[in-house]
């Protein structure tokens, strides 16, 4: 089947539901020992989500051979659409290139400034960058390596933006690696905040509104949180889901409802909106 073939029978057939679920999980760090340890995590997410978003943090020292034990755990237990972004621990060898296709031909759509459409929603993603938030946000000013700091997290955020500039989907969900907002990673230290995340990724979410935002990195930050335009941001951190929600696997099911047809809509009540 051609790619634009599949899209067009999972178009059809996200048309004929009234929601789509996702399934967020991050900061697996992944170890070349890990098999078999991950598989329990996802036994029955094919039943419970219909797409399984990763944010970041796959691997635990970006190494290919983490990598892989990765791979063949997903590959063993995921059936459903696979969508997600690399973390700074995937950077950690300088390896993320080998790295990232081995999880593609896995079968995950690594984005990097690309977007992804399945199941009637369209994803966009990217790693972003540190830098802090709001009015306490580093700004490019004095020494030159702090320039440098504080442009990568610009650029990270205009990549986000051409991104969703570029969806065309009604229904748009943002991945990221690092925080768009504080309140989410509220819990960490306080010394560290600046580290969790920049403020400067939140404008493109508001510019090109979004249905929601899945991000990790902050362990020990706060599971939800909302964007100045009430945009929900969800903390999929692995550890911060095991203390959270302690009873269930260590990823998030978001419900999302999806627009109904047209002709569907007439003498329809207003619904619950993500």
């Amino acid at each position: 089947m051609t790619p634009s073939k599949k899209r067009a029978v999972e178009a059809e057939a996200a048309a004929g539901k009234a929601k789509v679920r996702l399934a967020g999980i991050a900061d697996l760090h992944c170890t070349k020992t890990a098999q078999g340890s991950l598989q329990p995590w996802f036994a029955h997410v094919n039943e419970r989500a219909d797409v399984l978003m990763l944010c970041g943090d796959l691997t635990d020292h970006g190494l290919p051979d983490e990598a892989r034990t990765l791979a063949k755990e997903l590959t063993a237990a995921v059936r459903i659409p696979m969508v997600g972004v690399l973390g700074n621990h995937d950077y950690e060898s300088g390896q993320q290139q080998e790295v990232e296709q081995i999880l593609c031909d896995a079968g995950v759509h690594l984005l990097d400034g690309e977007t992804f459409e399945a199941a009637g929603v369209g994803f966009a993603g990217v790693k972003g960058f540190a830098g802090g938030f709001d009015r306490r946000a580093l700004e490019p000013w004095g020494e030159e390596i702090i320039k440098h700091f504080v442009r990568e997290s610009i650029e990270e955020a205009l990549k986000l933006g051409s991104a969703l500039a570029r969806l065309q989907m009604p229904k748009r969900v943002a991945l990221l690696h690092y925080s768009p907002i504080r309140a989410t990673v509220e819990g960490e230290p306080l010394e560290i905040f600046p580290f969790l995340g920049s403020s400067r990724l939140e404008e493109p979410l508001n510019r090109y509104p979004v249905s929601a935002i899945f991000h990790g990195h902050a362990h020990h930050g706060s599971p939800e949180g909302k964007t100045s335009r009430d945009t929900p941001v969800f903390n999929v951190s692995v550890r911060l889901l095991q203390q959270r929600f302690a009873d269930q696997p260590p990823y998030r099911v978001v419900d999302l409802p999806l627009d109904p047809p047209l002709d569907s809509k007439k003498g329809q009540g207003p619904g619950d909106q993500l």
